[in-house]
């Protein structure tokens, strides 16, 4: 009988112990969660706040409606879910894990015959004076989500700043606008999504934005908190900024300090380093989810870059690995889209900065027009931008926005990432086409076009 043991039980760690158990129905699975809840939907949290979802536990909650506790999984999947139980010490050679329990003090041990290290990431808290004060939030785990849920409902919130102007960050700050508090976005650095879009689209997206309410000031450090218990004034570097709710969307960090603690590997990212079959440099040890390293299949380069679809996908390839299928894991594209008001704004791939970054030699083109022929009632407006490799002519990456349909272009171009296609493929794939959906030739097609014309005809 197989002992596996998980570490973490959100996304990639009970995905993993959930696969494992449809492969081996004699495995003795145990699951090690420091927190109190388990298997929560932490990318659906800003929809709790905006009010598009009713209740905190609507995610926490299966399909059915069935609340995903310790005792849902032992009935459901036979596993053993122990929640507020720390890992705090790994034996790599007795395959002994050290735990503490969070309620009792206890400590406990746990034998094991291959380990998963799913321990997630933290988000950067800066050592910002006053950083502690009350209504000061993370959007991180439910908890956090409820209490500003709360406020808002109580009213409580009237002026809110937002730093960071990330995915969430700014899903944050348009959940807060459907409340319609007056929101603030700092961002230190120049422009919105500063790790996802160019420059040249995050401006256009900005005047959008702006257009909904939404106040950035950009190119500004914030210095301290002001204020008694609770928070009241912002300080950055140019202003003071008057609130009474701030949200702090620094980015993550990943929890490593128990791999490091034990020995293994950690990768150039800072993140966990992991073969194509997600395990560490301890073959008997695997590691899914936001505290592990991925390659990026465009650059090659080694990445941190957490996402709830890349965990799921881990967990899923790390399961069947345990019963040793030796399946492999392809890599990412920082593919990513968000909501924003009636927008949508999304990409894959690098874009035209870090293709550059990565030794490309990049040529790019933008395109403007519409999801759908302009005659139908449905039509919308997208931007887009394509990039390749002027050398290569092999796509680099795909940026879009607006309140058409990103979403589709972005997932057809990440499948030809993911394909190694060349802008002349990207033109010549045979897209759906029938008005209710689609022009007779796509959008993407069109930039292919453009930028194929840009390259020159091969």
């Amino acid at each position: 009988m197989q002992r596996i043991v998980v570490i973490g039980g959100v996304a990639a760690g009970l995905k993993a112990a959930a696969k494992v158990r449809r492969l081996d129905a004699e495995a003795q699975i145990t699951v090690l969660e420091r927190g109190e809840l388990v298997s929560y939907g932490a990318c659906g949290l800003p929809y709790f706040i905006g009010g598009e979802v009713e209740q905190v536990r609507q995610l926490m909650s299966s399909p059915s409606g069935t609340l995903r506790t310790p005792e849902f999984f032992k009935k459901a999947k036979n596993l053993d879910v122990l929640t507020r139980m720390e890992a705090v010490a790994i034996e790599r050679e007795a395959k002994i894990v050290h735990a503490l329990n969070l309620e009792t003090g206890a400590k406990q041990q746990f034998a094991y015959d291959k380990l998963v290290l799913a321990t997630g990431a933290s988000p950067l808290k800066p050592a910002w004076p006053g950083v502690e004060k009350e209504n000061i939030f993370h959007v991180w785990r439910p908890q956090d989500a409820a209490a500003i849920r709360r406020g808002l409902e109580t009213q409580k919130y009237e002026k809110a700043v937002v730093i960071g102007a990330g995915l969430i960050g700014l899903e944050i700050a348009e959940a807060l606008r459907m409340w319609d508090v007056d929101v603030t976005v700092v961002e230190m650095k120049n422009q919105l999504f500063p790790a996802l879009l160019d420059e040249d689209m995050a401006q256009e997206l900005e005047l959008s934005l702006a257009a909904k309410g939404l106040q950035f000031l950009k190119e500004e450090a914030v210095e301290a908190f002001g204020g008694d218990a609770q928070v009241r004034e912002v300080k950055t570097d140019k202003r003071t900024l008057t609130v009474d709710l701030v949200i702090l969307a620094l980015g993550a960090r990943p929890n490593v300090e128990l791999a490091r603690q034990a020995g293994l590997e950690i990768g150039t990212s800072g993140a966990i380093a992991v073969n194509e079959y997600l395990q560490t440099s301890d073959k008997a040890i695997f590691a899914g989810g936001d505290c592990a390293e991925n390659t990026h299949r465009v650059s090659g380069e080694k990445v941190f870059l957490p996402m709830g679809s890349t965990a799921n996908k881990h967990g899923r390839v790390i399961g069947e690995n345990l019963c040793g299928a030796g399946v492999k894991f392809g890599g990412v594209l920082g593919t990513a889209v968000v909501k924003l008001f009636e927008m949508q704004v999304g990409r894959t791939g690098l874009n035209e900065r870090q293709g550059a970054a990565a030794g490309f030699e990049c040529v790019s083109v933008t395109v403007a027009g519409y999801d759908r022929p302009h005659y139908m009632k449905a039509a919308r407006k997208v931007l887009l931008k394509l990039t390749a490799d002027a050398v290569s002519r092999q796509l680099l990456g795909m940026q879009a926005w607006g309140e058409g349909d990103v979403v589709k272009r972005v997932d057809v171009a990440a499948m030809a990432l993911s394909l190694g296609a060349t802008v002349d493929n990207l033109f010549d794939a045979d897209l759906a086409y029938s008005p209710p959906f689609n022009s007779p030739i796509d959008m993407l097609a069109v930039a292919a076009n453009k930028l194929t014309a840009k390259l020159g005809r091969c």
